[in-house]
C-alpha cells in the first residue's frame, strides 16, 4: 500500500508538547516494521522529558503503541509478520538519536526483535474504563509495550531470573522487594516473579487500596507507603532483602529502598530514573549494596544520548528482551498474564491530557491509553 508523505504527530517545540499536522514519515530501518496506529499508551517518561528539559527540540513524544502493519524493512523475517498483521511495541520517544519516531503519531516505526503479535481478534473495547485481564484490546495491548519490557530488563537482564516458567522450587531462596507495586511496571515485575518463581517471597509496597490486586498476582505481602513506620514493618519482618526495585525512583524512595537493604552480603539496588547513590551521605553508604540504573531503551540494540549523556549500546539486554517479547507474548493473549487496567482518551489531544494527569499523579494502579480512531 502506498504510504502519505505526512502525518499528524505531538512534537516537541519550544520546549513543549504540541500537535503538528505536517510531520514528516519516520525512517524505516533494516528490521523495522512501519505501524499504523490504533492507540497508544502514556508513560512518566514522556512527560519527565519536558519537566526535566531533556527532550530534543523537534522530536517526536510517547513510546508505547499498537496498530497495523503497513511496511516492512529489509532484514524482517516474513515468516514472522506480515502486511496486515496486528502488533504493539514501543520505541524511545523525545529521542536525541532517533527523532522523527515517535509514538504519539500516526505512524511508528517499531523494532521487529521487540515487537509482540497482537490478537487477529483484535478491536476497540469502546468503553472508558477497560478491567484488568488478557491482552484483547488495542488499548490494552497499548498498556504494555515499554511498561513490562521495562520490568523484564530490570528481572531477567538486571538480577539474572530464568525464563523457567512455573518451577517447583523458587529460583532465588531469598525475597525480593517491589516499591511501587501498583505501578504498570511493579504490576509486571509481580507477575513475572510469581509465574517464574524467581523469589522465596514478593514484597510489595503501595496503597492498602491496592493489596487484593498485587496479592492476586502474586505478592506475599503487601506493606502500605502512607504508614509512617513503613520501613521499620520491612525490616522486622524481612531483615535480608538482596534485590530491591525502586519503581517510584525520586529522592525520597531511594533513600527508603536503600534504608530496606540489607547491612551485610551482597544485594543490588535498581533505580528507575536519575536516583543517585549521591542522595545517601557517605558515613551511610552500604558498601555491599550495588546500585544499577534502568535502561530500558538499550534493548533497542544501539547507542543511546539521553539528556546530555552518552550510553554504550548492551547487546546481551537487547538479546535478553527480545527473548522476553516471544516468551511472552502468547501468555498475554492467552491470559497467563494479566494487562492492567485501563483509562481511555481519545485523539492525539488525548495523548496532551495523559501525559498531564500522569504528572499531575491521577494515575493509580491503572495505564492512560488514547485511541487514535
Amino acid at each position: 500500500m502506498s504510504l502519505p508523505s505526512s502525518m499528524k504527530a505531538v512534537v516537541i517545540e519550544n520546549g513543549k508538547a504540541v500537535i503538528k499536522s505536517d510531520v514528516p514519515l519516520p525512517h524505516l530501518p533494516e528490521g523495522y516494521l512501519m505501524v499504523k496506529s490504533e492507540a497508544v499508551g502514556g508513560n512518566p517518561t514522556d512527560w519527565k522529558h519536558i519537566a526535566f528539559k531533556i527532550a530534543p527540540e523537534g522530536s517526536l513524544e510517547g513510546c508505547d503503541v499498537a496498530g497495523h502493519v503497513v511496511a516492512m524493512g529489509s532484514a524482517v523475517d516474513p515468516s514472522e509478520f506480515h502486511i496486515g498483521d496486528p502488533v504493539f511495541g514501543f520505541v524511545q520517544g523525545c529521542s536525541a538519536d532517533t527523532p522523527d519516531n515517535g509514538a504519539f503519531a500516526e505512524y511508528v516505526a517499531l523494532d521487529a526483535n521487540l515487537t509482540f503479535a497482537a490478537p487477529k481478534t483484535i478491536g476497540f473495547s469502546g468503553s472508558a474504563i477497560i478491567p484488568a485481564g488478557p491482552v484483547s484490546t488495542w488499548e490494552s495491548a497499548a498498556s504494555i509495550p515499554l511498561a513490562w519490557s521495562t520490568a523484564a530488563t530490570a528481572v531477567f537482564h538486571n538480577l539474572g531470573m530464568k525464563f523457567d516458567w512455573m518451577p517447583e522450587k523458587p529460583q532465588r531462596d531469598f525475597p525480593i522487594l517491589i516499591w511501587g507495586g501498583s505501578s504498570i511496571v511493579g504490576q509486571a515485575a509481580i507477575q513475572f516473579a510469581k509465574k517464574y518463581h524467581g523469589y522465596s517471597k514478593i514484597i510489595a509496597v503501595a496503597s492498602s487500596k491496592h493489596e487484593s490486586l498485587l496479592k492476586s498476582y502474586g505478592a506475599d505481602d503487601v506493606f502500605d507507603y502512607h504508614d509512617s513506620d513503613v520501613i521499620d514493618q520491612i525490616k522486622a519482618k524481612y531483615p535480608v532483602i538482596p534485590h530491591l526495585l525502586d519503581l517510584i525512583s525520586t529522592e525520597q524512595t531511594f533513600k527508603q529502598v536503600y534504608e530496606c537493604a540489607p547491612e551485610t552480603g551482597d544485594a543490588v539496588l535498581i533505580n528507575f530514573f536519575r536516583g543517585s547513590i549521591e542522595y545517601i551521605p557517605e558515613g551511610e553508604r552500604k558498601q555491599n549494596v550495588k546500585v544499577l540504573d534502568n535502561a530500558v531503551f538499550l534493548s533497542l540494540g544501539h547507542d543511546l544520548t539521553i539528556g546530555g549523556y552518552h550510553i554504550k549500546a548492551d547487546l546481551k539486554q537487547a538479546a535478553t528482551i527480545h527473548k522476553f517479547a516471544r516468551e511472552i507474548n502468547p501468555k498475554l493473549i492467552n491470559g497467563d498474564f494479566c494487562a492492567p487496567e485501563v483509562k481511555v482518551y481519545r485523539g492525539l489531544e488525548g495523548t496532551i491530557q495523559i501525559m498531564d494527569d500522569l504528572e499531575a499523579g491521577k494515575a493509580s494502579g491503572n495505564k492512560l491509553c488514547a485511541v487514535m480512531k
